[in-house]
């Protein structure tokens, strides 16, 4: 694997789209974020230089259908398109991957992690190597996308302004779960703040140590929670409970026992 071959193949793939379009522009350097945070996480985890760049590979790859979603929907919602599945489509099924990795030996690995790297919940299935890199795609894009919640147009991937935003209610089923340790499923969100709720819970979803504790040392729970003002009462309410509550989780999920 020759991960700045790679890089050459999919910066040429990209010109087939509109890189001025702020949607394509944010999931390029959210691709590029991923990289960086799949290669701290191998470095951080001691993973071996072969499985480091396989993180990296897979990180390069992971939302390859995003921008044929976008050209065509002009939207990131999963309900246009299950891009995940459109990237296994056109790298496997079309045969693309070839120009990115000449050998066949990584396939299976690389077809999981792409295919399941959005999915609600991963589920155990393959070998232990298979799921380490699938677990570690799942985690890499989350902690990209804490950057992405913290500097990116709200409008751009919310499709709202903070200050209309936090005037939306959280729905009861929304707060329920995410008070209650649950990531949020997809279908449940409504309302705006649904959303926002969703992008804190996710790091219910982190599988590694290494992953939360880039989260404790990056303070992206605070920083997110309050990059929205919450003029509605009881929002500001649940928001307050739920910075409390994942606080605590990042410091004390995954630790060994004493």
């Amino acid at each position: 694997m020759d991960y700045e071959s790679a890089k050459l193949v999919f910066e040429r793939y990209l010109n087939g789209y509109d890189r001025g379009n702020d949607k394509v522009k944010l999931k390029i350097v959210h691709t590029y974020g991923v990289v960086a945070q799949s290669t701290e996480l191998a470095k951080r985890m001691g993973l071996s230089e072969e499985d480091t760049a396989l993180a990296r590979i897979i990180a390069l790859l992971h939302d390859i259908g995003r921008f044929e979603q976008l050209k065509r929907f002009d939207s990131f919602m999963p309900d246009t398109m299950d891009h995940a599945a459109y990237g296994v489509k056109v790298l496997f099924d079309e045969g693309m991957i070839r120009q990115f990795v000449p050998e066949d030996k990584w396939d299976d690995i690389i077809q999981y992690a792409i295919a399941r790297h959005s999915d609600y919940r991963l589920e155990a299935a393959g070998d232990e190597r298979t799921m380490l890199h699938a677990r570690l795609i799942r985690d890499a894009d989350k902690l990209d996308n804490c950057r992405v919640k913290l500097v990116d147009d709200l409008e751009t991937f919310v499709g709202a302004p903070a200050k209309e935003i936090g005037a939306q209610p959280v729905t009861p089923k929304i707060r329920e779960d995410a008070l209650a340790g649950r990531s949020i499923w997809s279908p449940d969100r409504v309302t705006l703040m649904d959303f926002w709720v969703s992008y804190v819970a996710y790091f219910y979803d982190l599988n590694f140590r290494e992953s939360l504790d880039i989260v404790d040392e990056r303070d992206y729970v605070r920083r997110i929670i309050r990059r929205i003002p919450y003029t509605n009462p009881e929002t500001a309410k649940t928001m307050e409970e739920l910075e409390k509550c994942m606080i605590k989780y990042v410091h004390k999920a995954l630790r060994p026992s004493a």
